[in-house]
């Protein structure tokens, strides 16, 4: 084992949290239960990867086998990762049957053909998740193992994760691969990013249950009060306005907690309407913009608007939409703006 496979062990194990080295190199497989008890797991990690590294040595492991830490690693923590949503078509009725190893054949021939020096990783989990490690190299460099691409694919799907390499000349190579090995057609990505894995599968797979808005809010009838009570209507009126957004809220979003998203952009396309006077934008060709919304929670952070007096009760149907809108890829378009010089929701 050379010094660049050591140090990457070394590394990996320090991003590992202390408390769980031990269970994280009991499923990598690759040191004995031996050699795990003579490790001191309460000395410095430094330590402690130190020793890892040592004992890999002896036993000769390699760069794939190392790797496999890793990706057992970015399994247990995916939302140390960016991910994005693509989702893949097909041209007619193909027959739906995956074969895993098949699969895995044509996906590393396409990657080894068009580029040599690439180290490729295959995993598979319980939920028929299939993870892909791929470490990427040039005509003249070994594959750099601390910019990788990772890839979930659950077969009988058309929806895959990837967490792409900051290489980003490599993503439409992984995107080919992708297409041959699963036999598709095409594949398209959808405007869907975030740290949370779990929250876009949710997503994708209509694991979410939101019920979409059927409230028409009613205007407020007047009555005749007394002045004394004046005030305590107030109290009332508002309690019940708090009743109200709560009533709805939970309409719009559910009960539960809300998929953790982080990313979201709405492409736009509306006729821009102003004054004939003002002889502003006198042109018939629609205006287009980009509108992005970013959060640490974005649906959580929706969810809390009106609550806080942010927002009105109900929510435009273009923000609560969203996870149904992600499936469309988001591709929302107005097409007449209604006030003068103003962008409208229809």
């Amino acid at each position: 084992m050379d010094e660049i496979v050591a140090e990457y062990i070394r590394r990996t194990v320090l991003k590992i949290p202390r408390d769980e080295i031990k269970t994280m190199l009991q499923t990598w497989g690759f040191l004995s239960e031996r050699q795990l008890q003579t490790l001191n797991f309460h000395q410095t990690k430094d330590n402690v990867s130190q020793d890892v590294a040592q004992l890999c040595e002896d036993n000769s492991v390699d760069i794939k086998q190392a790797a496999v830490l890793d990706i057992i690693y970015n399994h247990i923590y995916p939302n140390k990762r960016i991910w994005s949503v693509y989702q893949m078509n097909k041209t007619g009725e193909e027959m739906d049957f995956f074969d895993l190893t098949d699969f895995k054949k044509k996906f590393k021939r396409r990657l080894q053909s068009a580029l040599k020096n690439v180290t490729i990783n295959f995993r598979e989990y319980e939920d028929n998740a299939i993870w892909i490690r791929i470490a990427w190299g040039t005509p003249y460099k070994k594959p750099n193992q601390y910019k990788t691409s990772y890839v979930v694919y659950h077969s009988q799907t058309p929806y895959v994760f990837i967490s792409a390499s900051v290489l980003r000349s490599t993503l439409p190579l992984l995107c080919q691969a992708l297409v041959v090995a699963s036999n598709y057609h095409d594949i398209r990505e959808m405007e869907l990013r975030s740290h949370c894995l779990n929250s876009l599968k949710d997503i994708v797979f209509k694991r979410y249950s939101q019920t979409f808005q059927t409230y028409c809010p009613r205007p407020l009838q007047e009555r005749n009060v007394a002045p004394e009570s004046v005030d305590l209507r107030i109290i009332q009126e508002n309690r019940n306005e708090k009743e109200r957004i709560q009533r709805v809220n939970r309409e719009v979003f559910g009960d539960g907690p809300q998929p953790k998203l982080e990313f979201a952009q709405y492409k736009l396309e509306t006729m821009f309407k102003s004054n004939p006077k003002m002889d502003v934008l006198d042109i018939k060709e629609p205006f287009r913009c980009l509108v992005k919304f970013s959060s640490p929670h974005l649906l959580e952070s929706l969810k809390s608007l009106a609550p806080a007096g942010l927002a009105d009760a109900p929510l435009s149907p273009l923000l609560t939409c969203i996870p149904q809108k992600a499936r469309n890829y988001f591709k929302i378009r107005e097409r007449k703006g209604i006030f003068p010089g103003s962008f409208v929701s229809p």
